[in-house]
C-alpha cells in the first residue's frame, strides 16, 4: 500500500510538480521525476489501484521507460512476450499478420509484451511512495485549481482533512473524463472513430487454455466482429463488437456475455473476471497546457485499441514531460518554449499512431458481408497475409527539440544495445544513463570533453569501440557486444548520435565539426537567451 500521509493532513504543502491521478501514466511520471530529483505530490482518488484489468499491451518504449526508473526487473514478471496478431477474413482465411521483430532487440527489450495490469499498477505507485522526495496523497481529491505566473494553488479534500498545495506545476494525469481538463475548458478534437464493443476478461481452467487459440486472432467476421487475446496466465480477454440495435445495459448481462462467449469458454472451464462496455474513440485535445497545468495520458488523448498503443501513448507523454520538467526546475530552461514543444512532438505523434489504430479498427469492424468481403481479396492481393512487423507501424518524432541540420535518423529512438563496460556487460542505458549522449564512432570525443555547456546539458560522452577502458578524460567507452548500434550507424551513414533523455535521436553527424554543431544546435534550442 502507498505510504500514508501524517495524520491528520498537513494544512499546507509546498512541491515542485503536483501529478494529479496514480493510474500508470501518473506513477510513472511520479518516478521518473523523483528519480530527476525533483520534489513531487502525488494525489489519487482510488485508495487502491483497479483490481481489475483495463490495458494489457505494453512495448518496448514503455519498458525502457521503467528502466529507466529502475523498475523494468519488476514489471517484467507479470509480463509475457506478445508473439503475433492474425486476422481472419470471412472465410477464415488469414488476410493480415503482425509480429514482433525477432532478436536482437533494438531497444534492448522484446517490442511487445502482453501484461497484468492491476500488479504492475500496484508495483508503479508502491515505488513512486518509496522514493524520496515523493508524498503521497491517496486516498483524495483536488477540488479546485488556480494558477498564476509563479505557480499553481489548489485544495485536496481527504477523510483526514483539507489541505492547500502549492506547486510550480501540475500533470494532470487523471483519466479521460480529466476534471482538470474540463474546469480548463479543453475540448477534443474527434478523428472520426466511435465503436461500441464489450470488453471480457475471463480466467481460464488449466485444462482448458490448450482449446483457446495461442495468439491474439482478430476475427474480422462481419456477423460480429471480435478479439481474442491471450493475458498472462490464465488471463484472456475477448473484446466484442456490439451490433446496431444493441445497448450496453442488454449485452452486458451475464447470460448475455456467456452466450457470446460460447465459441470458446463456459461456466464450466472459465471464470469471468470482467466486463465493460466501451465506446472506442480517437480523439485529442486541443491543447495540452495551460500555463503551468499541463495533460497526460487519457487525459489529452485516447486511442482505439487495435493498436494496443493506448497506455503506451501516456507513458510516452510522462517519458516527454519528465526530462522537460528537470531542465525548467533544475537547469534554468525557459518554461514556455519548453512546454511548447510538448504538444509540438506528442500531438503529431499520438495523431499519426491513432490513425493506424483507425485503419486497423476499419479492417476489424466492417459490417457489410460484401465489403468484408472485398476488404479480404484487397488485403490477399497486396500480400498482407503474410507477416508484417508491428512496431514498424509507429511513428518517429516529426516536430519540436529535434535537429534541424539535419541527418539521418532525426527523431527515430535511438537503440540500445548489450554493451561491454569495463570487465561488465549492460544495456546501453544502464551505462550512459537516460540524460543527453553523444555516441561516437571514429570521432575524437576528447576534443570535445572540455566544453563546459556538457555540464549544462547534462551531456555524457560514450565513445564505440573495444573495451580498453571504462572511462577516459570524461568519456564513456563501450563495445558493442551484438555490433547491433554498428550496424544501425552503418544502415543510416553516420559515426554520432546524439541522444535525447527520452531516447529520441535529436540529431546525427560523421565528424567532429558536426558533432559540435549539433551541441551547438541543442543548446541554443533549451537555452535561446544564454
Amino acid at each position: 500500500m502507498p505510504t500514508p500521509i501524517p495524520t491528520p493532513i498537513p494544512t499546507k504543502l509546498e512541491t515542485e510538480v503536483a501529478i494529479v491521478g496514480l493510474g500508470p501514466v501518473g506513477a510513472t511520471l511520479a518516478n521518473l521525476l523523483a528519480s530527476r530529483g525533483i520534489d513531487v505530490v502525488a494525489i489519487e482518488k482510488d485508495a487502491d489501484v483497479h483490481a481489475k484489468p483495463r490495458a494489457v499491451t505494453l512495448d518496448h518504449e514503455a519498458i525502457r521507460s521503467f528502466q529507466g526508473a529502475g523498475l523494468a526487473d519488476r514489471v517484467l514478471p507479470h509480463t509475457i512476450l506478445f508473439q503475433r496478431s492474425v486476422y481472419r477474413g470471412v472465410e477464415g482465411q488469414i488476410i493480415k499478420q503482425l509480429v514482433t521483430a525477432p532478436p536482437p532487440y533494438q531497444l534492448g527489450w522484446c517490442p511487445n509484451y502482453l501484461f497484468s495490469q492491476p500488479v504492475v499498477d500496484r508495483i508503479l505507485r508502491d515505488a513512486a511512495a518509496e522514493r524520496p522526495g515523493v508524498t503521497m496523497l491517496v486516498p483524495a481529491e483536488v477540488t479546485d485549481a488556480r494558477q498564476d505566473a509563479e505557480g499553481v494553488t489548489f485544495t485536496v479534500l481527504s477523510q483526514s482533512g483539507e489541505c492547500e498545495i502549492r506547486t510550480k506545476y501540475v500533470v494532470a494525469c487523471d483519466g479521460a473524463s480529466s476534471p482538470i481538463r474540463r474546469q480548463l475548458g479543453i475540448g477534443f478534437d474527434d478523428l472520426a472513430f466511435e465503436e461500441p464493443w464489450l470488453v471480457v476478461d475471463a480466467l481460464i481452467d488449466e485444462a482448458h487454455l490448450a482449446n483457446l487459440p495461442a495468439t491474439t486472432v482478430q476475427y474480422c467476421e462481419p456477423q460480429r466482429p471480435a478479439t481474442h487475446v491471450v493475458g498472462p496466465g490464465n488471463h484472456r480477454r475477448w473484446e466484442i463488437m456490439m451490433l446496431p440495435g444493441e445497448t450496453p445495459e442488454e449485452i452486458n448481462r451475464e447470460e448475455r456475455i456467456w452466450q457470446l462467449l460460447s465459441r470458446w469458454i463456459n461456466p464450466s472451464n472459465a471464470k469471468l473476471w470482467r466486463a465493460a462496455a466501451y465506446r472506442f474513440h480517437a480523439l485529442v485535445a486541443h491543447d495540452w497546457h495551460q500555463g503551468r497545468i499541463i495533460l497526460a495520458g487519457d487525459a489529452a488523448h485516447m486511442t482505439p485499441p487495435f493498436l494496443g498503443q493506448g497506455m503506451c501513448q501516456g507513458l510516452r507523454d510522462a517519458a516527454n514531460i519528465a526530462w522537460k520538467l528537470e531542465f525548467i526546475l533544475k537547469r534554468g530552461a525557459p518554461a514556455a518554449p519548453m512546454l511548447a514543444t510538448y504538444m509540438q512532438e506528442r500531438g503529431p505523434h499520438v495523431r499519426a499512431t491513432t490513425e493506424v489504430a483507425k485503419a486497423l479498427g476499419r479492417i476489424i469492424c466492417e459490417l457489410d458481408p460484401v465489403k468484408a468481403a472485398a476488404r479480404d481479396a484487397k488485403l490477399l492481393s497486396e500480400g498482407q497475409g503474410r507477416e508484417e512487423i508491428r512496431q514498424s507501424l509507429i511513428p518517429d518524432l516529426s516536430a519540436g527539440i529535434l535537429s534541424k541540420v539535419g541527418g539521418p535518423a532525426v527523431g527515430s529512438i535511438f537503440p540500445q544495445p548489450k554493451v561491454r563496460h569495463s570487465v561488465s556487460e549492460a544495456l546501453l542505458d544502464d551505462v550512459t544513463g537516460s540524460d543527453f549522449r553523444l555516441v561516437a564512432r571514429d570521432i575524437d570525443l576528447a576534443q570535445l570533453a572540455g566544453d563546459p555547456r556538457l555540464n549544462k546539458l547534462g551531456l555524457t560522452l560514450c565513445r564505440l569501440g573495444a573495451n580498453t577502458a571504462s572511462r577516459t578524460d570524461n568519456i564513456l567507452q563501450v563495445e558493442d557486444c551484438d555490433d547491433l548500434l554498428t550496424a544501425w550507424l552503418d544502415r543510416h551513414g553516420t559515426n554520432a548520435a546524439l541522444v535525447r533523455p527520452d531516447h529520441y535521436v535529436f540529431g546525427t553527424a560523421i565528424d567532429l565539426a558536426g558533432a559540435r554543431e549539433l551541441i551547438d544546435e541543442l543548446t541554443s534550442m533549451l537555452f535561446p537567451h544564454a
